[in-house]
C-alpha cells in the first residue's frame, strides 16, 4: 500500500512550516511537467488531507515537490534580498516501486535547505 507524503520544517525559527504552499508535478519523459496539485501546508507542516499520493494515485516515474520559500519567509516577516538567496525548493524524485512508502521531508531556512527520502 504505497504513498507520498511530505513534512516541511522552518529550521529558522523551529518550527513547521505553516502556510507554506506546496504544488505537486508529474515529471514526464520529454521534461515537461504536469500539475497533479496544490496545497498550504496545516500547521503542522504538512498537508492537511494526509498523503498527497494514496494507493490508488501512486504511480513510478518522475516526480516534482516546488516548495514556495521566499514568500513563505516573507508572510512570517523574515526581511530578505531582492531577489532571495532561496526563492523556490524544486526538488525532483523518482518513485520507483508503486507499492511503496515515500516521504519526502524538507528542513528549510532563507540561506538553505537540506532533504532525504524519510519513512
Amino acid at each position: 500500500m504505497g504513498h507520498l507524503s511530505t513534512h516541511v520544517l522552518d529550521t529558522a525559527h523551529g518550527c513547521p512550516a505553516a502556510g507554506m504552499k506546496v504544488t505537486l508535478q508529474r515529471v514526464r519523459a520529454d521534461g515537461s511537467a504536469e500539475t497533479v496539485k496544490t496545497l498550504t501546508l496545516n500547521a503542522d507542516g504538512r498537508n492537511d488531507g494526509g498523503a498527497l499520493l494514496d494507493a490508488a494515485a501512486m504511480a513510478a516515474g518522475r516526480w516534482r515537490l516546488v516548495f514556495e520559500v521566499a514568500a513563505y519567509f516573507r508572510a512570517r516577516g523574515v526581511a530578505l534580498p531582492e531577489p532571495p538567496f532561496i526563492d523556490v525548493v524544486q526538488l525532483d524524485f523518482g518513485i520507483a516501486d508503486a507499492q511503496g512508502r515515500y516521504h519526502v521531508p524538507l528542513l528549510v531556512s532563507p540561506y538553505g535547505y537540506s532533504t532525504y527520502r524519510g519513512s
